[in-house]
């Protein structure tokens, strides 16, 4: 299994980068990941994303559709793809330490 190393953060990762054991994540952790997607500076609106993410995952074991992403947060897609260049799959769920959602290619 690959481990993926920036600063003091070290987790092991699957080959397209997402959290292997997603009980491991933590804020630093996502800082970390998100420099991955090219996101130097995770923001308010960025946080928003990530805890919506979580706590979706966490109460149904999935990551949501991105049409309930959007309705639940209050941001378009367009905005979604502005914070997570990669998108609400790849970049949004990885920075947020989900496994990589079924579909996500």
């Amino acid at each position: 299994m690959p481990t993926f190393t920036y600063g003091n953060v070290s987790i092991e990762v699957d080959e397209d980068g997402f959290m292997q054991d997603p009980d491991q994540w933590n804020e630093e952790v996502a800082k970390a990941l998100a420099t991955t997607e090219g996101v130097e500076e995770l923001t308010e609106d960025h946080w928003k994303l990530v805890r919506y993410l979580r706590d979706y995952y966490q109460q149904f074991g999935v990551a949501p559709m991105i049409r309930k992403l959007c309705k639940e947060t209050g941001f378009s897609l367009k905005e979604v793809y502005e914070l997570f260049p990669s998108g609400p799959a790849k970049g949004a769920c990885k920075v947020a330490g989900l496994p990589k959602p079924t579909g996500c290619v």
